[in-house]
């Protein structure tokens, strides 16, 4: 009688979802990306970047925090993490919103064509920071922080040169917008040292310059004229919390050092100094050329960081899964 064929069992998700496939997958994503923005990312004066590229760079950036968000919620739903699900679950918000924002300001950039200082992705990244900062801190409040001095002082230091760089680079950018202010208005008189007022712009333009925010819609203008009313106090929060991202994940990686979940954690500390690399370029390249264009070669790190969020999260699940078989065999055997 022959025997009936069996249908071959479906592959599930989390044998794919290992720990050491989504390094190597991780690892091949960086070195494309490094190899993509070194060959594209450097334009010929007076060009800008063609369209295909800054559609690159976003789906770059983006597809590896979608992943890092799957990964966290099986995290969450797992009964069996061991540092907890409310620690994934708020991670997992983060990198859920910080995934929405890079969306929304991508079609705020590319879409209507706009470089606002603040837009409404800033909700959602500031959503990122305070999930992700409190995520971290559930993971570092159930352990016992007994760090000896030096490792007190390695956290002090990481503070002041986070401190230090946020401070030189909010006074770099007011030097930057007050003298841009003075060349609008002013300029000297060779020999004489006399300021003179610039002179006015002909009464008719020969052929006046396109602009962009003129073709948006008005529900558009409208959020964007609003929204510029937070710049400031949005800037001052970023300013503060990448350096308080800092500390904590500094102190996280010094309280699961040597342990059996120091892997997974030494890696959201590196993604978050990834992050924080990446922000800090980002600010400092939009003081140095307005209007900026993504895609510059640094925010490579905001990739970084979205891979390594997501070796973090595979590597915890597998550590977590197999403890738990260990601990189940035990008592089997018992």
């Amino acid at each position: 009688m022959p025997k009936a064929k069996t249908s071959p069992k479906p592959v599930e998700i989390n044998n794919l979802l290992t720990g050491a496939n989504v390094v190597i997958a991780g690892i091949a994503w960086s070195f494309f990306t490094v190899l993509f923005f070194l060959l594209f990312s450097i334009t010929p004066p007076g060009q800008e970047s063609p369209f295909w590229y800054l559609i690159g760079t976003y789906i770059l950036e983006t597809f590896p925090f979608i992943l890092a968000s799957v990964l966290c919620y099986r995290n969450w739903k797992s009964p069996q993490i061991a540092s907890g699900s409310s620690v994934w679950f708020f991670i997992f918000l983060g990198i859920t919103a910080f995934t929405l924002g890079n969306i929304i300001f991508g079609i705020w950039e590319l879409y209507f064509g706009l470089d606002p200082e603040i837009s409404p992705a800033d909700l959602f990244y500031v959503a990122f920071t305070v999930c992700l900062g409190w995520g971290m801190v559930l993971a570092v409040l159930p352990r016992r922080v007994n760090l000896d001095p030096k490792q007190w002082g390695v956290i002090v230091l990481v503070a002041i040169v986070g401190i230090a760089f946020a401070v030189w680079l909010s006074v770099s950018t007011a030097q930057n917008v007050e003298v841009d202010g003075e060349t609008e208005t002013v300029e000297t008189i060779e020999g004489e040292g006399v300021a003179a007022p610039t002179p006015s712009a002909p009464a008719i333009a020969p052929e006046a310059e396109e602009n962009p925010y003129d073709k948006v819609p008005s529900w558009v203008k409208a959020a964007d004229d609003f929204l510029a009313v937070f710049s400031r106090p949005v800037n001052l929060f970023y300013a503060i919390a990448d350096v308080g991202l800092m500390i904590i994940a500094a102190t996280l990686l010094l309280a699961f050092w040597g342990g059996r979940f120091s892997q997974s954690w030494r890696m959201i500390a590196a993604a978050a100094l990834a992050k924080y690399v990446a922000d800090m370029w980002f600010k400092y390249a939009t003081t140095l050329s307005e209007p900026y264009e993504s895609g510059g070669l640094l925010e490579v790190f905001y990739v970084f960081s979205g891979v390594l969020f997501a070796m973090g999260a595979a590597l915890e699940y597998d550590v977590s899964t197999s403890r738990h078989s260990r601990s189940r065999r035990r008592r089997g055997r018992s």
